[in-house]
């Protein structure tokens, strides 16, 4: 898959660095290691899962010393099982293990992101739904999560505010209702914008079809209703479930006929996929 521009990465890839190296460096390293050795390892997978943020890492090493080499790296995307080689990387022994931590904090994190979006995917392929990530991000690391959602075989939702009119319960509520909302939002973005409405019953539901939006947010409706809604619907907007769904109710929802899935703990409560680096030789 497309790798996320470096000038999107670098800055995070950068201050994770900082972060970690602070005012005096790496220690441990600089203590215990000699300025001329070298040293070889390999990146290893502990248990099964998609691979996703190996850019990162490739970075984090590069930045920390550029004579470090990163080889056989696998791509964003790959499918690994416990003791699967993910890449080698060999040069100054320094360096290599003071850009450790922050490499694998990105392989790892990211890693689980691709595969908590697998297991869902996976498990909905039967269906034509697709499963989504939402704007429930970790701060600043967007962009990252969105890309390792795409390596687990998920879609992209919005990236931000900026880029998509979502009216959600508490703005019907301001606004006055559905139809006000989404006369205001009509009135308010341009021609290339898309308008999508939460709802969270059949009978918001009907009084949002005949309004000319794009899609419908079906917020909190089991599979029942969902196959209701969209019946209802009948293809005239696409469809979304969100609301607390699981790898288990992800399942019974795409049955129901829905075209997405949204799914917010895919990027704020992913599980860190274990990677190692063992020491090869030097």
């Amino acid at each position: 898959m497309r790798s996320l521009p470096r000038i999107v990465i670098e800055p995070l890839v950068r201050a994770a660095l900082l972060e970690d190296l602070g005012r005096a460096g790496d220690l441990t390293s600089d203590a215990t290691i000699g300025a001329d050795e070298t040293a070889r390892v390999a990146l290893v997978s502990r248990e099964p899962g998609v691979i996703a943020g190996t850019d990162c890492a490739r970075l984090a090493w590069e930045l920390v010393d550029p004579r470090i080499v990163v080889s056989d790296l696998l791509p964003d995307g790959s499918r690994v099982q416990p003791g699967t080689v993910i890449g080698t990387i060999s040069g100054p022994a320094r360096g290599l293990l003071s850009g450790e931590r922050v490499a694998l904090n990105f392989l790892g994190h990211l890693s689980g992101v691709a595969t908590g979006t697998a297991t869902i995917a996976d498990a909905i392929a039967h269906t034509g739904a697709r499963v989504a990530d939402t704007r429930k991000t970790i701060p600043g690391l967007r962009a990252l999560q969105k890309h390792a959602v795409k390596a687990g075989g998920g879609s992209n939702h919005r990236f931000g505010l900026d880029d998509a009119v979502l009216i959600k319960d508490n703005h019907i509520a301001v606004a006055g209702g559905v139809a006000e909302a989404v006369r205001r939002a009509k009135a308010g973005v341009g021609h290339l914008v898309k308008i999508e409405v939460e709802v969270d019953s059949l009978d918001q539901l009907a009084e949002l079809l005949p309004l000319g939006v794009d899609a419908v947010l079906l917020d909190n409706m089991g599979p029942d209703l969902v196959r209701e809604a969209v019946a209802m619907v009948a293809g005239r907007l696409i469809t979304e479930a969100s609301g607390r769904i699981t790898p288990e109710t992800a399942v019974p929802l795409a049955e129901a006929g829905v075209d997405l899935i949204s799914v917010g703990w895919l990027t704020h409560s992913a599980h860190v996929l274990d990677i190692g680096l063992d020491y090869t030789g030097g």
